[in-house]
């Protein structure tokens, strides 16, 4: 079964996905979402509507109300793949997310993670 695009992914189904991954190391998802809002733009209401509407990872950049300039401070590898290489935004803005989550889950505190 071939895989579907990251942008065609259902961001709800992948959210708790990436609370689980910082809970399992002691963070919360509180936490997770000061790391996501602080990418998007979006509240914490903005991000529980876009979760409840189902919504993929293309709308849910899309419609992103201010994606932070500060994202490419970001670096890292997702998969060997270095973040700042990738081409399709969408996939891009992912994998930012990613690494920020990445970033909790091994301990780091909030104020660098935010590149504050």
């Amino acid at each position: 079964m071939p895989r579907k695009p990251i942008a065609q992914l259902s961001f709800s189904r992948i959210y708790p996905l990436l609370v689980q991954k910082a809970e399992r190391k002691g963070r919360t998802r509180e936490e997770v979402d000061t790391v996501t809002c602080w990418l998007t733009g979006y509240d914490r209401d903005g991000l529980e509507r876009q979760i409840a509407r189902d919504v993929t990872y293309e709308t849910f950049f899309a419609e992103a109300p201010c994606l932070n300039p500060n994202r490419t401070l970001i670096t890292g590898k997702i998969c060997g793949i270095d973040v700042a290489t990738i081409e399709d935004p969408i996939e891009q803005n992912a994998r930012y997310l990613d690494i920020l989550v990445d970033e909790l889950a091994r301990g780091k505190a909030l104020e660098k993670i935010l590149r504050t």
